[in-house]
């Protein structure tokens, strides 16, 4: 389900915030604008993709994208997501790139407060002051691993989009080099040059990003596996570990201490 996006032209106070419950595979178009934006999962897992990578945001996980960069947010399953626009004066300490953080107990409900302001909350008042340690706390919060970087050589874009849409296929290097005039190694070198991740590493990040939903929406880690490609759920746990820096079941702990 296509999602409008708010006809906003400028932002009222040095924060703005929207509360959503999206449904099943709601979209938005590509777009950007001229602030920041700071979008929280409370429940599922948020999507965003941009040009030089996509971007997964389970609950206790927020995706931070720069003003100008532009994005399409998506969601899988039920979604339930707290956005907060920011005047990039005001984002000034917060990262110049997009990425995924984790967000802070202190954080959450920091949000949670926010969320309940007015939208022309008296900016020298107790609101004020609590809308300046939440942007303190954001300033703070440490980057996650769930991103999945895009190469800009057109050939790679291909294939990348190509697998996005087919993760199942089992292309290779190998068969896409007639195809892109080069071969296999160049193809090889120029994918580590353009995403810091080998074509086998991608893939394999790929397939991990996938499962995220299911996992988040509590399927087992076995059935998880599985249906992703993988032969075995020690396989797939090793291989989660080595992306994200801890387990499906430890995640899945994480998320749930991170709702409500």
């Amino acid at each position: 389900m296509k999602r409008s996006i708010p006809p906003l032209t400028a932002l009222p106070r040095p924060l703005y915030n929207r509360r959503e419950s999206l449904p099943p595979g709601a979209w938005t178009e590509e777009h950007w604008h001229p602030w920041c934006q700071f979008s929280y999962a409370i429940s599922g897992v948020l999507g965003v993709r941009t040009p030089d990578g996509n971007y997964a945001a389970p609950p206790r996980y927020a995706v931070w994208i720069p003003p100008g960069v532009p994005h399409q947010v998506e969601n899988r399953r039920q979604t339930e997501m707290r956005s907060l626009y920011l005047d990039p004066r005001f984002a000034a300490a917060l990262p110049g790139e997009c990425r995924v953080l984790e967000v802070t107990p202190l954080a959450r409900a920091l949000i949670e407060r926010v969320s309940t302001l007015p939208v022309e909350y008296d900016e020298g008042g107790a609101d004020g002051r609590l809308v300046a340690v939440l942007g303190d706390e954001l300033a703070r919060l440490t980057p996650a691993a769930f991103r999945l970087p895009l190469p800009r050589d057109r050939r790679l874009a291909a294939l990348c989009a190509h697998l996005q849409e087919r993760p199942e296929a089992r292309d290779t290097l190998e068969d896409w080099a007639g195809a892109a005039g080069a071969s296999a190694r160049t193809l090889s070198r120029l994918f580590r040059r353009e995403t810091g991740l080998t074509f086998r590493e991608w893939r394999q990040r790929l397939r991990l990003m996938l499962a995220l939903p299911a996992l988040e929406a509590g399927e087992s880690v076995t059935r998880v596996a599985l249906a992703h490609g993988y032969d075995s759920p020690s396989a797939f746990i090793a291989a989660f570990r080595s992306a994200f820096g801890h387990s499906p079941g430890e995640l899945v702990r994480r998320t749930l201490s991170g709702r409500g």
